[in-house]
């Protein structure tokens, strides 16, 4: 089978139902950036040491987590009551739960936030908060495409969830490499030159 198939050339591709739609639909916009999630923890799993223990853990979590995003874009990519849409596996409350056990586990690991940290510190650090702003838009997008279309609850917890993971894992990679919280200063109007 080749790559390419053409269908897509007039601005157009298929969901999972049949159903073909603008490449700019709101369904697509979603999925996509999902994907783009996706594409960015991998990134995330690069840059991960496994002889270390506590990112070699990370590695574990993130295998399971990027087989529930592609779960999330067949989901997105097929609504519900639709055509093929019984033979989806849909992001469920299980799933929320199974990432709030996860964020207990990594946050247990830092200290207490006391303040609003900067998305930086070591590169895998600065990857995991890259992965935490596109999880973010995805959600973002999910929220849009509900104004208008069936988003399963789970699924949109579940990407709330999981920003919340990359955050706390973020600043666990700073930690055990060293790296303190770098907190915001907020600046004055006395201070600007």
């Amino acid at each position: 089978m080749k790559l390419y198939t053409r269908t897509g050339d007039d601005g157009t591709t298929g969901l999972y139902s049949g159903a073909r739609v603008r490449k700019d639909d709101p369904r697509i916009e979603a999925y996509g950036t999902v994907d783009e999630t996706n594409a960015c923890i991998g990134l995330v799993m690069a840059a991960c040491r496994k002889d270390d223990a506590t990112e070699a853990r990370f590695l574990e979590v993130f295998t399971q987590i990027q087989s529930r995003l592609f779960d999330l874009g067949a989901d997105l990519a097929t609504p519900e009551g639709g055509n093929q849409s019984d033979r989806v596996m849909r992001i469920m409350h299980a799933h929320v739960i199974e990432a709030e056990r996860w964020i207990d586990e990594f946050d247990a690991m830092n200290q207490p936030l006391r303040a609003f940290v900067m998305p930086s510190g070591c590169e895998l650090a600065a990857r995991l908060h890259i992965a935490r702003t596109v999880s973010r838009r995805a959600e973002r997008l999910m929220v849009t495409l509900a104004q208008t279309e069936v988003v399963g609850d789970g699924a949109m917890q579940y990407m709330n969830r999981l920003s919340d993971l990359l955050f706390a894992m973020a600043r666990v990679a700073n930690h055990i490499n060293g790296v303190g919280d770098i907190p915001w200063r907020p600046s004055s109007v006395a201070t600007i030159v």
